[in-house]
């Protein structure tokens, strides 16, 4: 599946990195029709506005079936027959789309039908894997150039490299007129397919990635390139590179480089210590008689942290007895090991 991507560079940015060749060879740049209505983001999720490339005939008849525009759309498909007057209240999610059903379902068949197919664009996407009872965020991206660095903290939004090749998205695009009137909506839904052996791991979905210039050129080209042709296309792939972040990504509020800066998963965690535990160490704080006459050196040099005051009007024997009393008795459900 696919529910957040990163997509933080500016919109000529974008533009740039969308460079192509038209049927007779010539670079082009895809122009934007709303680029005003794009905002970058290191963690875009569902509902919020996205950069999609589609073919320029959608707008333009007589347009070159290979010229392509850049445009900004809703992130989870609207049909054109949805009634409500707030696309918000839809009670169904479609911001993927299974491409195994996707010519089963009319919110998705009937676009397809009529060769509404586009490219979504991202720098990369999240995913989260369960681990050790949690979930554990990860960016998943276009593997780097030999020239290329992975963002580091420290490094301010336009100093990322510019040649960054963007993960490009197969996807499903739908125009919706609110019933009152208004604003055409123009929205989207990614393709998602069973995921392949790089990520499985991760996740058993991942979007349709399309590899390459040709396979977007099939997928985009609907006056030229019929549906069953442009469905070879959609299919898992392997050119795919990971790693683990924060989980600051978690909240979709946050939006900042560290989202896709790598994590070590290595580092260990605080200890906890068990209740009983802090008890034993209290009583090695508040010394018998007989502990007080013995040296200092004999006594484990336990961290600070865990030292606490022990209570009032209880000797160090009935602590000592308490601690024993317990510890022949197991641990409490709610207790837990720690030597």
């Amino acid at each position: 599946m696919c529910g957040r991507t990163a997509v933080s560079l500016g919109a000529d940015r974008i533009r740039r990195a969308c460079a192509y060749r038209d049927t007779q060879g010539r670079r082009r740049h895809p122009e934007w029709k709303n680029a005003d209505q794009y905002k970058p983001s290191y963690n875009k999720s569902p509902q919020s506005n996205n950069p999609v490339l589609l073919s320029l005939k959608h707008f333009e008849k007589d347009a070159g079936s290979s010229e392509r525009i850049l445009m900004a759309m809703r992130w989870g498909l609207v049909p054109t027959w949805f009634k409500e007057s707030d696309p918000s209240k839809m009670q169904y999610n479609t911001s993927n789309c299974r491409s195994d059903t996707m010519m089963q379902k009319l919110s998705y068949k009937g676009p397809l039908v009529k060769g509404k197919r586009c490219v979504v664009l991202a720098e990369g996407y999240y995913e989260w894997q369960q681990r050790n009872g949690q979930k554990q965020p990860y960016f998943i991206y276009f593997p780097l150039n030999e020239q290329e660095t992975i963002i580091k903290s420290d490094v301010e939004e336009e100093d990322i490299k510019e040649d960054r090749r963007l993960l490009t998205m197969a996807g499903i695009f739908d125009c919706w007129e609110p019933p009152n009137g208004g604003e055409t909506l123009y929205s989207y839904t990614v393709i998602t397919v069973d995921a392949s052996k790089t990520v499985s791991s991760i996740h058993n979905r991942m979007p349709a990635i399309l590899d390459g210039d040709d396979a977007i050129s099939k997928w985009l080209d609907f006056a030229e390139i019929p549906i069953q042709e442009a469905l070879k296309v959609i299919h898992p792939t392997e050119n795919l590179a990971f790693h683990p972040v924060s989980t600051v990504v978690n909240n979709s509020r946050n939006s900042s480089p560290v989202c896709i800066v790598p994590i070590d998963l290595d580092v260990k965690k605080e200890t906890k210590v068990s209740a009983s535990s802090k008890m034993m160490l209290n009583w090695l704080k508040n010394k018998s008689p007989k502990k007080e006459e013995e040296k200092e050196g004999d006594l484990p040099r336990w961290s600070s942290q865990f030292i606490q005051t022990a209570p009032a009007k209880r000797t160090s024997s009935s602590f000592m007895d308490q601690w024993l009393k317990k510890e022949d008795e197991g641990p409490s459900p709610k207790q837990s090991k720690f030597l």
